[in-house]
């Protein structure tokens, strides 16, 4: 079994495999611009952020209904199950979905049932979180929020994703506000291709708890020093860096150095389906890439439950950390 591990980066509907986006078309009587599976695939060779999200939105349109959002967040489950995954915190992005016509309530009900299940079927703890798009208004963000309201019982935080640049975490201040006056977890995108000033903002204005991305917090020694300092978690995403350009080539990734100045990083996914594997995957291809040695795993395996949103279920939290101190990593090699 791979070493336990928690995911905290994963946009589910970044795991749309296309043989399950083409099963939903037939069953939702959607077409595809695509002649099959083989050249839907190649269409994933992105040249930017931007370029990745315009086919991410495109292909949502296959997911129609409940059982279309359960399906999709039990087949990531069921996968990542047999890659050590052991805790999940899971966005997902209702502006993308009420956009087009499918209700708040269908998505959060869909997803919820698979989450709801979770645990007993995979062996995987969940949190939903519930993600506003950075390149909409800060009032359709608002919007959001107060659609989320009856659904809060299955949501656990807020994020900010989608197109960094032009969008800065400042924007979405009073949201954010209004989020913590719910009680909800705060997160948000920043420093992936926005500047460290963004990682500053998304700290001070919208008072995150972890920074998703931020890996050009390293231009910044002095903001490097104080997410040292306040031990801020930082959810990278290696293999989608190299995917959408941010990194040239894996070797290049600053994840070791990172680690090195003492950040608390973790590794996560992003969009597995569409940068090249999940998050089993991206552990073996950045320890190849960055010959990082047992202790390092453990580390960023570690810092996966500590950065958790796992606090009002401390026993288990402990008790995965044990699994961690007690794995054997080099039978992983």
């Amino acid at each position: 079994m791979p070493f336990p591990k928690a995911e905290l980066h994963l946009h589910i509907e970044g795991t749309l495999e296309p043989e399950l986006a083409f099963a939903l078309a037939a069953r939702n009587g959607v077409v595809l611009p695509f002649a099959d599976t083989d050249e839907l695939r190649r269409a994933y060779l992105f040249k930017d952020l931007q370029s990745f999200l315009d086919l991410y939105y495109a292909l949502m349109a296959v997911l129609r209904t409940e059982d279309d959002f359960a399906a999709l967040a039990d087949a990531y489950l069921a996968r990542v199950a047999t890659q050590g995954v052991r805790h999940a915190e899971i966005f997902f992005d209702p502006q993308a979905h009420t956009s087009r016509g499918v209700a708040f309530g269908t998505v959060v009900e869909g997803l919820a049932r698979a989450l709801e299940r979770a645990e007993e079927r995979h062996g995987i703890s969940t949190r939903l979180i519930m993600c506003f798009l950075r390149d909409e208004s800060a009032e359709s963000a608002m919007r959001t929020l107060e659609a989320a309201k009856p659904y809060l019982d299955r949501i656990t935080g807020v994020g900010l994703d989608s197109a960094e640049v032009g969008h800065p975490p400042s924007k979405f201040r009073e949201v954010y506000e209004a989020a913590a006056a719910l009680g909800l977890r705060r997160v948000a995108h920043a420093g992936e291709e926005g500047p460290p000033a963004y990682i500053v903002e998304a700290l001070d204005l919208l008072g995150v708890e972890r920074i998703d991305h931020g890996l050009r917090c390293m231009e910044d020694p002095e903001l490097v020093e104080r997410l040292v300092r306040e031990r801020i978690p930082l959810t990278l995403c290696p293999l989608s860096n190299v995917r959408l350009r941010v990194i040239d080539v894996l070797e290049e990734h600053p994840l070791a150095r990172m680690m090195q100045a003492g950040l608390m990083c973790t590794v996560n996914s992003d969009d597995p389906a569409y940068f090249g594997g999940y998050i089993g995957d991206t552990f073996h291809a950045v320890r190849e890439a960055l010959d990082l040695g047992n202790e390092q795993l453990r580390e960023l395996a570690r810092n996966s439950f500590l950065a958790s949103f796992l606090e009002d279920d401390e026993e288990r939290r402990a008790a995965l950390l044990a699994e961690v101190e007690a794995y054997d990593f080099e039978r992983d090699r």
